[in-house]
């Protein structure tokens, strides 16, 4: 089937599905292939349970009508979502970075729906498979986009540009992230880079931290707006006026002598970025500086991200959605400014670093050595061999509960920070 038909189909069958568990009537079910499931098992399934079709790749599973056959299913997928986004007149706006990427993301989307309608990708759908699918949830209501895009590998970048053709660019920051699919920090800035390469080649903007040196040597003759914290320079810069716990912030555009004050509800001034970011992209799009402001003071961190949460025993700030040297040397910096009196780490191995893996953490090791905490607890593997002698590591989580249980913390203010894949929300509710 061609992809002109199929996206005939889907403009009567707008609602898609790839889990067979979750069927909307009338939904459009796509049998993606994973590393231990193969979609076209689960097929028949998603028609019986209401799916007007399933786009498959096996023959053998086509058993009727609501079968529709294609050599891929996955890149069926994209070239449906690249041909949607044909169609689409409306400014989109691709944000990638190695950190602060979905807060910004979340950020400017709510800034931009102070006027405009924004589709946005939502939690962290912004691989080869969300990124699609986020396009084809974008309808004839929306006026704008955000899409997020995330990356492990080279090219990663370049094969979303090439699906979402942004109008708009943004690259929060590059940072030591994922150096086991990159190589190397200069290959991470590379592929980072290739959102600019998309928007100089197709005559776009982008918004810039001016004070990012990295970005600077990627960006070269694009038109961009830029913000910077401390930089009177840029054409939105702001100032951090507090942040004990939240953050406070003023701002202004560039020769204007009003500034505005946004106190929000984010614990670390390392946040700062991303609301000018969002500040920035408001401004340019045409939306009121006060409700600028508004969107941003009314925006609630979640999803364990940049979290003050308080249990009957500690106040915790919880930032374990994911780590990397970057984020993590930012997190501590920002802790050990904060006015509390005991202070607790909680911290758990950034994963993905490759051969860098033991000289990132011995890093943090020092830097942990420099401050004033009153306890430092450490989890994973990495952690366990290089600071086994220096403080009280265990090897997975679940040691750390145990231990916990038997030695409550009261009154502390504990950050847990550390890759998601070493789960320390796990430890929340023994906190």
């Amino acid at each position: 089937m061609k992809i002109e038909e199929l996206y005939k189909i889907y403009k009567n069958y707008p609602s898609i599905t790839t889990d067979s568990r979750n069927c909307p009537k009338d939904s459009l079910f796509f049998a993606l292939k994973g590393e231990n499931f193969d979609g076209n098992n689960f097929a028949e399934k998603a028609v019986e349970k209401g799916c007007r079709y399933a786009i498959i790749d096996n023959p053998e599973k086509q058993k009727n009508e609501h079968f529709i056959l294609v050599k891929d299913v996955l890149q069926t997928l994209r070239d449906l979502a690249a041909y949607h986004r044909q169609q689409l007149s409306i400014p989109i706006i691709g944000i990638t970075g190695t950190n602060g990427k979905t807060t910004t993301k979340e950020l400017i989307a709510t800034v931009l729906n102070k006027k405009y309608k924004t589709l946005f990708t939502q939690g962290n759908l912004n691989n080869h498979i969300g990124v699609p699918l986020t396009l084809l949830q974008i309808t004839e209501e929306h006026k704008m986009a955000v899409i997020e895009m995330g990356a492990n590998h080279p090219g990663e970048i370049r094969d979303s540009v090439e699906i979402v053709c942004p109008n708009h660019g943004i690259i929060t920051n590059v940072g030591k992230a994922h150096l086991e699919g990159f190589g190397s920090f200069e290959g991470v800035i590379a592929t980072k880079g290739e959102l600019y390469d998309y928007i100089r080649a197709n005559n776009g903007h982008v918004f810039v931290n001016r004070n990012n040196n990295y970005l600077k040597t990627i960006l070269r003759e694009i038109p961009r707006t830029d913000y910077a914290i401390n930089n009177a320079e840029a054409d939105i810069s702001g100032e951090v006026t507090s942040c004990s716990p939240f953050v406070s912030m003023k701002w202004k555009k560039k020769n204007q002598s009003i500034s505005h004050i946004i106190n929000t509800k984010f614990i670390g001034d390392y946040n700062a970025e991303n609301m000018l970011a969002a500040i920035c992209v408001g401004c340019y799009f045409g939306i009121d500086e006060k409700e600028i402001c508004d969107a941003i003071e009314n925006y609630i961190p979640k999803n364990n991200r940049s979290q003050l949460t308080e249990t009957a025993n500690n106040k915790l700030i919880i930032d374990t959605y994911n780590a990397n040297p970057t984020s993590m040397l930012a997190a501590l910096n920002n802790f050990s400014k904060m006015d509390f009196d005991q202070k607790t780490l909680l911290l758990g191995d950034m994963l993905e670093l490759g051969e860098a893996s033991n000289e990132e953490h011995l890093k943090i090791i020092e830097t942990i050595e420099k401050s004033n905490f009153q306890n430092v607890f450490l989890v994973g593997k990495i952690f366990s061999t290089l600071a086994r002698d220096k403080y009280l590591v265990f090897e997975n989580i679940d040691n750390f509960c145990d231990y916990i249980n038997k030695n409550p913390l009261k009154g502390q203010c504990i950050l847990i920070k550390g890759s998601h894949g070493i789960h320390l929300e796990k430890s929340i509710d023994k906190l």
